[in-house]
């Protein structure tokens, strides 16, 4: 190798290196001093407001924040259910088609953060890292869905405004819903109309 390849080669690699470390993660910009933004939900039952916690979840809550800030909430089922214990959403369109999601994001669930009654955790399937777009309320304190042996369920927030409206969401008449094969979808629409990052509090 000559010392021009050489020389190009190095330059290469490190024009590699400075783009991946200056690579933004989604969302991380958004408010990006404030450890505890705000999302307001208007939904088809009521409105709510989540505050998120950044210092424990940040990948969670930044990847979060990336699909509020784009709309990708906006109109949007609560498609499963289950009284007493949890209501998602977040993954389809009001006929039922799923939304378009990014990347997976790392499993956050060690921190410190638990699953209790109003608090928001990222649903997921079998592989722990396996999060992207959807999310669930806890209904109930679910211990259950806590890190032990095995990885959990990231918690990313509580709701600190509207708790009557999941309330009530908990309520409604649900049935089994062939195209999405869930037994726990409510028999009328509960819709997400539009979620909105709150501006920042000024102190």
């Amino acid at each position: 190798m000559t010392k021009l390849t050489f020389l190009f080669f190095m330059l290469a690699i490190l024009s590699f290196s400075l783009a991946a470390n200056t690579q933004q993660q989604p969302g991380e910009n958004i408010q990006k001093d404030n450890y505890y933004p705000s999302v307001m939900f208007e939904t088809s039952m009521g409105n709510l407001i989540i505050e998120l916690n950044r210092k424990k979840a940040p990948s969670t809550v930044n990847n979060f924040l990336s699909y509020v800030k784009r709309g990708e909430f906006n109109n949007t089922l609560f498609h499963r259910v289950i009284p007493g214990y949890i209501i998602q959403g977040g993954g389809y369109d009001p006929e039922y088609q799923e939304r378009k999601a990014s990347r997976t994001i790392i499993n956050e669930s060690g921190n410190g953060l638990k699953n209790d009654m109003y608090s928001i955790a990222m649903a997921r399937e079998e592989d722990p890292h396996s999060a992207r777009r959807q999310f669930f309320f806890n209904m109930k304190d679910n211990n259950n869905l806590d890190p032990g042996k095995n990885w959990g369920y990231t918690v990313f927030g509580s709701v600190i405004e509207g708790t009557d409206v999941l309330d009530k969401m908990a309520l409604v008449e649900t049935e089994y819903k062939a195209l999405i094969r869930f037994q726990d979808a409510p028999k009328k629409h509960v819709l997400l109309i539009a979620a909105t990052v709150l501006p920042e509090p000024k102190y």
